[in-house]
């Protein structure tokens, strides 16, 4: 689990962002056009990347190398690596904070735009709010903190259209989109609190699916909850949100082995996400996928591992409703953020655990 405290905190402590040799300033190579002579990218199942720190990763200078130690763009890069998906967040009204501001509206754009020139398939998550959204902190926008409950959905199906419209007249059409971020207790505090009103957070997940709708029908909307190996959390929240009447595609999952109760390894608890998806698919009749992963920098292999391993438990899944797995901010090295789980070393270039995206079910030992 990637606990909001725990991820606010890393933030917080890398305010100052501490760039190492490779991060010297300089212009990064442009985004490489699709080439599927040197990659076979799977266009199914879902290997994705959240990268939505990479302009500001860009824009302080630091640098990416390719597994040769070629500096390279990091989209490439990832790519190269068998990652067919971006996953981007959207913030209301953002600070300029680099690590827990941008991703405003036409960041986002620009990033879809760039991602979709590179081959990918795009996933956008609406966060509602003008910073993170998690488990804990849930808060609305300084600009709809004195709406009125009608007032507030009305603000944020206007919101997500205009995001959602600017993103069509962009030329992208998001595969997905999330309705909110990690919201097992709901979201835009305190009216979406489901600790007060099932019905009111319903309320605004549904102005929120509509309005996706209305603008992109083709794309699915995703409810996210944290603690993807936690099949009670699961089956309490999607029972209740079923009987209050919430509409949306796919169930959303994080899973993060790290954040739980003395940091376990996955091999304890990869058995109950499996079978939490495939519960998840019997019970509510809908597709699953794994939103957000990530496993130690300092710990390669073993992050390698629980990524071959996950894949292979959302690939089991029945009825081919498996649809992927995304890694949060695998380029987000820790010389730069002081986030832990990236998939990034010191020297600029991804771990072995990025490999996992290009082998197919195999296990390394060394």
């Amino acid at each position: 689990m990637k606990t909001p405290i725990h991820k606010i905190t890393l933030f917080l402590l890398s305010f100052g962002f501490l760039l190492t040799p490779t991060s010297c300033k300089g212009n990064d190579p442009v985004d490489k056009p699709t080439d599927t002579t040197t990659t076979k990218v799977d266009t199914t199942f879902v290997k994705g990347a959240d990268i939505s720190w990479l302009p500001q990763m860009e824009a302080t200078g630091y640098k990416f190398y390719n597994d040769n130690g070629v500096q390279e763009n990091c989209i490439s890069i990832l790519k190269a690596h068998g990652i067919n998906t971006i996953r981007l967040r959207t913030f209301v009204n953002p600070s300029n904070d680099k690590a827990s501001g941008h991703c405003s509206k036409d960041e986002t754009v620009a990033m879809a735009v760039r991602a979709q020139n590179a081959g990918m398939r795009v996933m956008i998550d609406f966060h509602y709010s003008d910073t993170w959204a998690d488990p804990s902190h849930q808060a609305k926008p300084a600009a709809w903190a004195n709406l009125s409950f009608d007032q507030l959905q009305t603000a944020l199906y206007d919101y997500t259209v205009d995001v959602m419209t600017a993103l069509k007249t962009a030329g992208v059409t998001p595969r997905w989109v999330q309705v909110g971020n990690e919201i097992p207790n709901g979201m835009l505090f305190p009216d979406g609190s489901n600790s007060t009103s099932w019905t009111k957070l319903v309320q605004l997940i549904n102005k929120g699916y509509d309005a996706v709708k209305a603008v992109s029908p083709t794309s699915k909307v995703i409810l996210h909850v944290d603690q993807g190996n936690d099949n009670a959390r699961f089956r309490w929240w999607f029972d209740a949100a079923k009987n209050a009447g919430a509409k949306y595609d796919i169930i959303g999952m994080s899973y993060y082995p790290y954040w739980l109760t003395g940091s376990p390894d996955y091999t304890l608890s990869i058995n109950s996400l499996a079978a939490n998806m495939n519960d998840m698919v019997a019970r509510y009749g809908k597709e699953v996928m794994i939103v957000e992963v990530g496993g130690e920098d300092t710990k390669a292999l073993n992050t390698y591992n629980m990524l071959v391993a996950v894949q292979s438990k959302v690939k089991a899944v029945p009825d081919n409703k498996g649809l992927g797995v995304i890694y949060w901010e695998p380029q987000g090295a820790r010389s730069w953020s002081n986030y832990p789980l990236s998939a990034w070393g010191n020297d600029g270039k991804p771990t072995a655990a990025l490999d996992a995206f290009k082998y197919k079910g195999i296990l390394r030992t060394n």
